[in-house]
């Protein structure tokens, strides 16, 4: 089970009240809702292994370069801060360290890689894995990792720990009309908002999934632009064409990273149960903090997960 650790935090942040607070009048909410939604999913979906997935830089340069619009609206509009929005609110930014002294304290390894995000560890780690991989997101850029032969798929958790969503390569044909392989290439058709992508103009989301059916990925679409013999119509053609630029530069940036070299030497997150010294640095941690009934929650769960 790989955690888009960011993606969870900062949906507990803003689903759990900032009223929780450890006994020193801290705020605690998205460390306890975190905690809460590992316990959740470790219980329900008993994996053997876990890592937290982290995003050593959110917004990498190399994506910025080459798509300048890329997550800047999540720089800019702190007045609308939400979920979806990646500058880390005051309330939340003490809460970080917490987390991770949180996780580490679990035995949860926390897995980053400089200069790239959450999504290209993700990527990496399940693409590598030997077997089945659950990922747990509310971003739906991960969907072009699901890979129902090799028993990839995502734990969406957009809508609520209490509305999850499994996605497999049904859900997404049924949702979007194409496969899960091509919806990277979907996504740089279509545009994202949410990620700043501009999408090709005039290309909405019917017309980039029936293009994506007839010309398989953005190399066949592209080809078919430059060939007079082909089916695109004159303004599809047009279309694309004035889109040539973002076209050769928008697949490097909207596809994961799947072949990071990964710092996983401290622990392969094998769910083994927690031994008496890191019971006792837990509690410690829980008092410190008030985490109470979120740890008790955790450890039963991750105790759960190694015996079976």
């Amino acid at each position: 089970m790989l955690l888009d650790t960011a993606a969870m935090y900062f949906r507990a942040f803003y689903g759990v009240p900032d009223s929780v607070k450890a006994p020193d009048g801290s705020p605690i909410n998205a460390v306890r809702g975190l905690l809460d939604a590992i316990a959740k999913l470790v219980t329900t979906y008993r994996p053997t292994r876990l890592i937290a997935c982290w995003d050593d830089d959110w917004r990498p340069a190399w994506r910025v370069d080459l798509i300048p619009s890329y997550k800047t609206h999540r720089v800019v509009e702190l007045v609308a801060a939400g979920p979806d929005v990646e500058e880390v609110p005051d309330l939340l930014s003490p809460q970080v360290p917490v987390i991770v002294e949180a996780l580490t304290a679990l035995g949860i390894p926390i897995v980053g890689a400089t200069g790239y995000e959450a999504d290209d560890v993700i990527g990496t780690l399940a693409t590598t894995a030997t077997g089945p991989v659950d990922i747990v997101t509310s971003d739906r850029d991960l969907f072009q990792l699901v890979d129902d032969e090799r028993g990839v798929r995502v734990i969406n958790t957009a809508r609520g720990m209490s509305n999850i969503e499994l996605v497999t390569e049904a859900v997404v044909e049924q949702r979007y009309g194409i496969r899960a392989r091509q919806y990277a290439d979907f996504a740089t058709l279509r545009g994202d908002p949410s990620d700043g992508l501009p999408g090709v103009a005039g290309i909405g989301e019917k017309t980039a999934a029936a293009l994506l059916r007839e010309y398989q990925d953005l190399e066949g679409l592209v080809a078919a632009a430059a060939d007079p013999s082909s089916s695109l119509t004159k303004a599809q053609r047009a279309k694309i064409d004035a889109a040539a630029d973002y076209l050769l530069v928008a697949p490097t940036v909207v596809k994961v990273a799947r072949d990071l070299d990964l710092d996983v030497t401290g622990s392969d997150g094998r769910l083994r149960g927690l031994g008496v010294e890191a019971r006792a640095a837990v509690t410690a941690l829980a008092e410190r903090w008030g985490l109470g009934s979120s740890v008790e929650r955790a450890v039963a769960a991750l105790d759960g997960a190694a015996d079976a």
